[in-house]
């Protein structure tokens, strides 16, 4: 679809899953959430111990991911750069988001940064084997955190690609995305379902009564996008 190193697009073409899933493993964010997800099923497997409560974790986090992906979204990577004694306080997932909506299809920007995933894994390990009663429900925990990682990886990408929507619900999901790239930016958080948070929390207004944003490209209207 495109690189970093400002080449022009290619004319756009519809591909299929297919296509869509070479891309994917191309890159690092994938194959690290990827394996958090091989190797805590793997520990979950041999610990054993299954109780009722493994079952509750998984359903307290589909009932809170679409929030957890609202906030996410609406107080970090829509940080607008503040100076904090003397230091401008600004995020490589705030910059690197900036950049992504400057650049919807530049393919590298569309995934968390690696480097984030380099501090972030581990703390979701340690959060796991410490925050919880017994080890095998902060498995279970690490289990489930990591596929909905890779299911908002995979979801957004997918999203950002030329595969068109060819079921109702994915095609709610890619509309509600589209509408906050390429309508407005101040609406329509949510990634992996159609709005599901943005209804409650008032962010997913009838997109015929929005204008169209002029910085929904440049996000705070502060220039062009600076690549780090």
């Amino acid at each position: 679809m495109t690189t970093r190193s400002g080449a022009q697009h290619p004319r756009r073409k519809t591909i299929d899953l297919r296509d869509a899933a070479a891309e994917f493993v191309r890159h690092p964010s994938p194959w690290m959430i990827g394996g958090a997800l091989v190797a805590s099923t793997l520990a979950r497997t041999v610990v054993g111990d299954w109780q009722p409560t493994d079952l509750v974790v998984p359903l307290v986090a589909l009932a809170v991911f679409p929030f957890v992906e609202w906030v996410i979204h609406v107080c970090v990577l829509h940080w607008r750069p503040r100076r904090v004694l003397g230091v401008t306080a600004d995020s490589l997932l705030a910059r690197k988001h900036r950049e992504h909506h400057a650049d919807p299809r530049d393919v590298p920007l569309i995934f968390i940064p690696w480097q984030t995933l380099t501090w972030l894994l581990p703390v979701l390990i340690l959060a796991g084997l410490l925050a919880f009663p017994r080890l095998g429900l902060g498995l279970t925990f690490l289990m489930t955190v990591s596929a909905f990682g890779l299911v908002y990886e995979w979801t957004h990408y997918l999203i950002h690609t030329d595969y068109r929507p060819r079921s109702r619900f994915y095609r709610a999901v890619w509309r509600n995305h589209r509408h906050h790239h390429f309508k407005n930016e101040h609406y329509w958080f949510t990634v992996t379902t159609s709005g599901t948070a943005d209804r409650m929390l008032g962010t997913d207004p009838d997109p015929d009564s929005v204008a169209t944003s002029p910085t929904a490209r440049n996000l705070h209207a502060a220039g062009p996008a600076q690549r780090s």
